[in-house]
Parts: structure tokens; sequence; C-alpha cells
């Protein structure tokens, strides 16, 4: 029966990506962290990394490995769980994937509270707006907005998230303040590329009827920092998370337009693979992470 240390070895070299960085975290030798991944390889008769002077990378084999080794780590950790169910005590590692305005503006907060409360607990996060394969890249939950596509994981839906339209105040100066949507046919716009379509920005009358306008631009991010960068700058009217300008709104460096049309607004969801022991200390997470957005 192969060791648990060698396992969680392996989850650290793939996870950290170098053998040095997993011995760091392990505080072993990177020559110990060598000897386990070559032990597993012998045990099973097969190369688990390609590994060169400069980068490493799973084999097919290493793959298939990656996703049991991880099912058998979360099974150990699951009936430890199951045995010291009163315990109250929180440990181990909790792998998160965000969205990066999201994971800037919000969750460090939140983060920052739940170690204080739980200093066993060690939080990852990983920040990018592409949608993370959970399973395969070894995450415990991560952090959705927008519609949910398929069903294969828990979805908790934990909060609203909601986009402002504004430019600075120079910009309107030079080009007038748009008194309905139609206008913003006329004015440039910095697009984001993260919508989609990234030029057809929606808006509902307060009655809720939706109209939807074509706008256009030269400028194309995207990144919400630097989408809200160029829209200080002047580049042009923003369709933009308010989360990332609440603060230049309330102090006048950026200014809201068309507030008597309502900007849709779009779902916040955790969501983690669908399994019979999740983990405590995750679902403390996703508590501590839909108590934070409420606020």
């Amino acid at each position: 029966m192969v060791e648990l240390e060698h396992l969680r070895t392996f989850l650290a070299v793939v996870r950290l990506g170098s053998f040095v960085a997993a011995a760091r975290f392990l505080s072993v030798s990177p020559a110990m962290v060598g000897r386990r991944i070559q032990s597993l390889e012998e045990r099973y008769g097969t190369r688990l990394i390609e590994r060169t002077t400069r980068n490493q990378r799973l084999t097919m084999a290493g793959d298939d490995f990656l996703l049991r080794a991880t099912a058998i780590i979360e099974a150990t950790e699951a009936l430890d769980e199951l045995t010291h169910p009163n315990s109250g005590r929180l440990a181990g590692r909790i792998r998160v994937s965000a969205p990066t305005t999201v994971g800037i503006k919000r969750l460090p907060a939140i983060i920052a509270g739940f170690v204080e409360r739980h200093p066993d607990v060690i939080v990852e996060m990983s920040l990018s707006d592409r949608r993370v394969d959970l399973v395969a890249e070894g995450f415990d939950l991560a952090v959705r907005i927008g519609q949910l596509r398929g069903a294969a994981m828990i979805a908790r839906r934990v909060g609203t998230y909601r986009f402002a339209c504004c430019a600075a105040p120079a910009f309107l100066r030079r080009h007038g303040t748009p008194d309905h949507p139609d206008r913003l046919r006329d004015l440039p716009a910095v697009l984001n590329l993260n919508l989609t379509p990234r030029n057809r920005w929606p808006f509902q009358q307060l009655d809720g009827t939706p109209f939807t306008v074509e706008v256009n631009g030269n400028v194309e991010i995207d990144n919400g920092e630097a989408l809200r960068a160029a829209a200080l700058a002047g580049a042009g009217l923003a369709y933009i998370p308010r989360d990332l300008v609440a603060d230049d709104l309330a102090d006048g460096h950026l200014v809201a337009v068309l507030e008597d049309w309502t900007l849709p607004s779009l779902p916040i969801h955790t969501i983690h693979p669908s399994r019979q022991l999740v983990p405590r200390r995750v679902m403390a997470f996703i508590d501590a992470v839909a108590e934070g957005f409420r606020d």
C-alpha cells in the first residue's frame, strides 16, 4: 500500500509546480521529494511527471493518477473528520478559484477573517477569469459569476454582481452626458472583453422593459483594473463591475450615467464538486463567503 505522504508529496509537486516549492511547503529536502516521486513511479511502473531542467508536466498516466490521488487524500481527510466530528478544530488547505475582480475586491477581507478564526487552515486563492476545471486542477471550490453551465457541481448562491456605466468627468465635459442608452452609439466606449458580446450593453427601464445598445470603441481590455484605469484616463464610457469603481464614483473621479435606467445584475455562486463527504473546512469557508458577500 502506497504511503499517504508520497501521495501528498505528489499533489504538492503538481499544485506548486516544482520539487523545490513542494519541498519548502512540506518542510523536507528537494531530494526527499524526488525520492518519494520516484518511489511512486517504481511502485506503479509508469512515469508520472516528465521533468527537464526548466519545467515539468504530467504524463497521461500522471493526469489519471492525480485524480485518484486527490480522491484518496480527500477520503482520508473526510474519515478523520468523521471520527472527530466534535473537535471544533478546522485544519488543512483550501484551494479556491475566483474571478479577478471578486478575488481582489471582496475575498481578501473574508479570507483574513476566516484564517484568524481558524489558524490551522491554509487558504490558497488562484485568480483567473477563465472557468477552471475544479476536479482536474485540484480546486476545492470556485466562486463563479453569471449563470452556471452544467449540473456536475454543487452550487450555492452567495451574492449579486452589479455593474455601473460611467466615465471620467473630463470625458463627459468633452462629449456630453448621455440621457438615453441610444446615445451611447455615438460615444467612444472602453470594451470589456469579459462581457459576451463585448459591444452590446444591456439596460432596463424602470418598468423592466429591456433595451440593448451596440457601442463602439478603439480600446478593448480583458482585465477589470486596466478597464478602470482606461476609464479614469478618459478613454471612453465603461460598462464595469461596480465593485471596481465604487470608490471612484464616491469621490467623483468617475461619474455614473443613465441612472434612470437599471443595469442587469448577475448571480454569484460558490461551486464545489459533488461528494458525499465535503471537508468541514470547505463548508465553513463557503459559509464565510456567503456571510461576507451579504455584508
